[in-house]
């Protein structure tokens, strides 16, 4: 299903009762401010209320694993969202940082059983990055909402009984 198409699905609903929290990285906050701003729009055009969106900022894309742990142990929330960019330097250091923030932030979901979308760019240049971050942003939002509607059912019927999100 194309972003565009479960957009207009999810914007013909009512105002919806979730709590959201999204971590972004204060390093190359030029780029997650803006991935951050695209997010919380989405979300608000989804009938995610204000007061239920949570901004948290860390240093850098290493840290954002951890605050998403906390906040899914919580269990304040119904999704979280991890937003940021990680630009391709000089050294080895782009691999890491890009590979151990996205196993650490899929750690987080996988245990805690937690829709986390990953906006985390992973880019060659700042050009790569501005020229993705508005689209990322808003499809993390798409994402997380997405996930969390997939799942509940799931979760609901502990029974076996839901097959593809629908009773049987």
């Amino acid at each position: 299903m194309s972003v565009n198409n479960r957009a207009s699905q999810q914007k013909n609903k009512k105002e919806i009762n979730r709590s959201i929290a999204i971590v972004a990285s204060k390093f190359n906050s030029s780029i997650s401010e803006i991935e951050l701003d695209a997010c919380v729009n989405t979300l608000l055009n989804l009938g995610v209320p204000k007061k239920k969106i949570f901004s948290f900022y860390v240093p850098g894309a290493l840290e954002i694993a951890l605050v998403l742990k906390n906040l899914a142990s919580s269990k304040r929330f119904d999704g979280l969202i991890a937003l940021g960019a990680v630009i391709r330097g000089e050294t080895f250091h782009f691999e890491i940082v890009a590979m151990e923030s996205a196993f650490s932030i899929s750690r987080v979901a996988l245990e805690f059983n937690i829709p986390v979308a990953n906006g985390i760019l992973t880019v060659e240049n700042k050009d790569q990055a501005l020229d993705r971050a508005e689209k990322k942003g808003s499809d993390c939002a798409l994402v997380v909402m997405e996930m969390i509607n997939l799942l509940q059912p799931i979760q609901e019927y502990s029974d076996g009984s839901v097959i593809c999100g629908k009773n049987s």
